[in-house]
């Protein structure tokens, strides 16, 4: 199996919930080492221009802003998210959920987005490689086109299992 994804219209919002699937050749606490919002995220991921821990609630909780970079030749200009992320062990796996929160906006330049209830759980396969799955339902917001939109999710999600890969083969 290599990436898969799909979407359907989201209960949450007037938008879709999108689901990415891969296998990744890493023991799944390492995996989500690397997702969770923190310095290392900056290192790999190409979407992410800024993560500040705005929050520590504890050791497995924070509330983080980041900006995206701009998609499809800025026909998508940057987002502010500023969310809730919580890490958790689910089952024999790991779940990284979040949520976003109303915070002032603190980017004029950027669209402030909001992420619906979203996570990435993380399960082992074998001893060797984890199968990664993730749900997220963001809202843009903004005056975009639903099929730049579909575009652009569908390629980053795709695109983010590709470079966590990478990544983790540093």
């Amino acid at each position: 199996m290599d990436i898969t994804a799909w979407r359907k219209p989201s209960t949450e919002f007037n938008g879709y919930l999108f689901k990415v699937q891969g296998l990744v050749m890493e023991k799944t606490q390492r995996i989500v080492d690397f997702i969770r919002p923190g310095p290392c995220r900056l290192e790999w991921d190409s979407l992410v221009t800024s993560l500040d821990i705005v929050e520590t609630l504890d050791e497995n909780c924070c509330v983080a802003r980041y900006v995206t970079a701009g998609q499809l030749l800025n026909i998508i200009s940057p987002r502010e998210f500023v969310d809730l992320s919580y890490t958790t062990k689910y089952q024999n796996g790991l779940l990284s959920c979040g949520v976003s929160l109303p915070y002032k906006q603190q980017y004029p330049s950027c669209v402030h987005g909001f992420n619906h209830p979203c996570g990435w759980f993380c399960v082992p396969v074998d001893e060797s490689q984890s199968l990664l799955t993730g749900y997220i339902q963001t809202d843009l917001r903004g005056l975009i086109p639903q099929t730049a939109v579909d575009t652009a999710m569908a390629s980053s999600l795709g695109n983010f299992i590709v470079e966590l890969r990478a990544a983790l083969k540093k």
